[in-house]
């Protein structure tokens, strides 16, 4: 383990196959002891064939009474064998004459398979076989048989044969016991070389239940030494920031007054609370990297204005960063409403722009013109220059990976050091899977909405009342509010039955003549969304159908009135974000989660949460234990890891004391520390810098 022998060192192994195994993240011979089964099959005893049950996976033996080859619209070959006990029949679409030939009658054979019901019997359809030598007796395996993530062209008979290799240098040189031995014997960890040996060859009595619900001691010993490498390779860049240089800033602490004072409304105690954290963190020599969560219409914007008026007052520019154009322009215009009558024009930066106003953003964030600069991605894009960016504000930091946040603070990187960031969130964060996704970042929450506001009125219907729902509308426009009117796609699709955004566009056209009706989708360009959305935030439009690009970013104070199509379908952040859009003024709103029965368990869990609860942290906690971690931060873009053995949900419980192991292991030896991390992490470079 020490030395890290290549695959290649394995017998059989060439490179050919090499390649093959790289598919599965295999690359050194330790590797393949983490590779664990995805489940498991008993072959440890013979099942008499009068036994069997449909639907059980089963080891059998039994003397070839009957083969012949048939066309039953395709050709088939079925072989009848019996035990004695009863028979059963083995079905092959795909054969040889040389398979054929094997089974001649008489002799015998073992099969492993799946037992189904068919016209004459249970049968097992290309079950694995071994045909018996005369007087061979039929045997049995001594542990259960793993089943591993499978390739193509790598058959499980090869891994089994790989991992047997493996797990033999392993008990000739065991690994080195990294954790403390406190916490091991705390938790009754059994050692890692016996995890990984029962892992993958449990013993016939063990619980094979306990073992694919992943709470096996075994298990949870090698999760926890994942999740530990995990959080302490994030430690790691959260203290190497501690040692690199920021500009400090401290001044302007006049303007953020001033600028408080002229707000038309009063920060909330809680955004003084998370003001008070990002001025003393700016204040420091070294870079601030803190996340901002709050609920929808907790105030996140405003307080990040906060932070870019120290900033600006400082002398260095400041850049926020927002996922889609509709978002990035709403901050713009926002921070143009704010910023303006201070003497600062906001600049704007995406791919969407013309190339003559492209140019003239480009030269003005270069030469230090420009103070601050509202955007997409464009902003950390290749021939974005800064002239001294000393703050960065990443909105919906789930939305992007790691290695873009990385990128835009690399835009800013100069002689003074690096630039502060600030990433906020409207998608709350469970406790225990923030510790394991942003150990990185210091975390600070708005857990209160602004005076006056109103929980919003959730209720579930089926599409079949949608003329009630329609006449709901109509009743909330006719007294003066607007409603918004969600679909998941733009238009109609044979493959999904989605409620388009067209289709309902103009099926609600012709229901409500007399209602102005407007339409936003992703597929419009820019400046049509733009009109459509202006239109609707001044009330030109009362009614706006439009796509989930609406999900972030849009304040209509005047909209009261959600309908979402297809909830079912919608994850419960998704739906909670959405919901997010109404509730903002003063009238007491509603949100009608339309579905189409019947309704799944799931979906029915889903749909209960949002009718029971408008506190995003609940929300969050329940869309995490339903559909996992890498749905509800985008394991795609964010960069979050994808956990080989630990899985954030089910080992949750693991993550406090995940937290005193790491604390234990700095402060005693940071080489066992890295051992950990370069056990589980290699040499990757996961989080931008390690």
């Amino acid at each position: 383990m020490v030395s890290q022998p290549p695959l290649t060192s394995l017998k059989g192994i060439g490179p050919a196959l090499a390649r093959k195994l790289e598919k599965l993240n295999l690359y050194r011979v330790d590797d393949l002891l983490f590779l664990l089964p995805l489940r498991y099959e008993d072959r440890t005893q013979l099942v008499r064939i009068g036994a069997l049950a449909a639907g059980s996976r089963c080891l059998v033996t039994g003397e070839v009474l009957v083969s012949e080859s048939v066309f039953r619209g395709r050709r088939n070959l079925l072989v009848r064998i019996s035990d004695g006990s009863g028979q059963l029949t083995l079905r092959f679409f795909h054969f040889s004459r040389q398979q054929q030939a094997q089974f001649q009658t008489g002799i015998h054979v073992t099969c492993f398979g799946e037992v189904r019901r068919g016209k004459s019997g249970f049968e097992m359809i290309h079950p694995e076989y071994r045909v018996l030598r005369e007087g061979q007796d039929a045997t049995t395996n001594d542990s259960l048989t793993p089943i591993y993530p499978a390739t193509e062209g790598v058959q499980q008979a090869r891994l089994r044969n790989l991992t047997d290799q493996a797990l033999r240098q392993m008990r000739a040189a065991p690994p080195q016991e990294l954790l403390p031995t406190a916490i091991t014997e705390k938790l009754g960890m059994p050692s890692l070389a016996e995890a990984i040996n029962y892992l993958h060859r449990p013993p016939p009595d063990a619980d094979v239940l306990e073992m694919l619900a992943g709470t096996h001691p075994c298990q949870q010993r090698l999760a926890f030494e994942e999740l530990l490498a995990h959080y302490l390779s994030l430690r790691n860049l959260r203290a190497l920031a501690a040692t690199e240089d920021a500009v400090a800033l401290k001044n302007g602490n006049e303007d953020v007054s001033s600028f408080v004072a002229a707000l038309p409304f009063t920060l909330t105690d809680a955004q003084r609370r998370v003001v008070d954290d990002i001025l003393a963190d700016l204040a420091q020599p070294h870079p601030m990297m803190r996340l901002i969560q709050g609920d929808v219409g907790s105030g996140k914007t405003v307080v990040a204005a906060i932070a870019c008026i120290k900033a600006i007052a400082c002398g260095v520019q400041a850049a926020i960063m927002a996922p889609t154009e509709i978002l990035a322009e709403q901050h713009w215009r926002s921070f143009c409403d704010w910023f303006r009558p201070m003497g600062i024009d906001p600049a704007w930066l995406s791919g969407s722009q013309r190339a003559a106003a492209r140019r003239e953003s480009l030269e003005a964030i270069a030469s230090g013109g420009a103070h601050l600069i509202v955007g997409t991605h464009a902003l950390f894009q290749e021939g974005v220059d800064f002239k001294r960016l000393g703050l960065v504000v990443i909105d919906e930091q789930h939305r992007f990976g790691v290695h873009q946040r990385m990128a835009l603070r690399d835009k800013g990187v100069s002689a003074n050091g690096q630039p502060h960031q600030l990433v906020m969130t409207a998608t709350p964060i469970p406790r225990t899977l923030a510790m394991a996704a942003y150990a990185d970042l210091d975390t600070s929450v708005i857990d209160e909405l602004p005076p006056g506001r109103q929980p919003v009125s959730t209720v579930a219907v089926p599409e079949a009342r949608r003329g009630e729902v329609i006449e709901r509308v109509r009743s909330a426009c006719a007294g003066g509010q607007q409603a918004y009117w969600v679909c998941p796609l733009i238009e109609e699709s044979e493959v999904l039955d989605y409620q388009a955004a067209e289709a309902s566009y103009q099926m609600l056209t012709e229901a409500l003549p007399e209602l102005r009706i407007g339409l936003v989708h992703g597929r419009m360009r820019p400046v049509e969304k733009e009109r459509g959305m202006k239109a609707f935030k001044e009330g030109v439009i009362q009614l706006l159908v439009a796509t989930t690009v609406i999900e972030v970013g849009v304040d209509v104070p005047n909209a009261s009135l959600m309908i979402i199509e297809n909830a079912e379908r919608m994850g419960l952040s998704q739906l909670h974000q959405l919901r997010g859009r109404v509730g903002r003024g003063a009238a007491q709103s509603h949100c009608v989660l339309l579905y189409k029965s019947p309704l799944g368990r799931i979906a029915k869990e889903r749909l209960a949460v949002l009718r029971d609860t408008n506190d995003g942290f609940v929300v969050a906690q329940r869309d995490l234990e339903l559909r996992g971690p890498g749905e509800l931060l985008g394991t795609k873009q964010t960069g979050l890891p994808d956990y080989r053995i630990a899985n954030l949900v089910r080992d949750a419980e693991l993550m406090p004391q995940v937290q005193i192991a790491a604390e234990a292991l700095l402060r005693a030896s940071d080489t066992r520390a890295e051992a950990i991390v370069r056990r589980w992490l290699g040499d990757a470079r996961r989080y931008g810098k390690v």
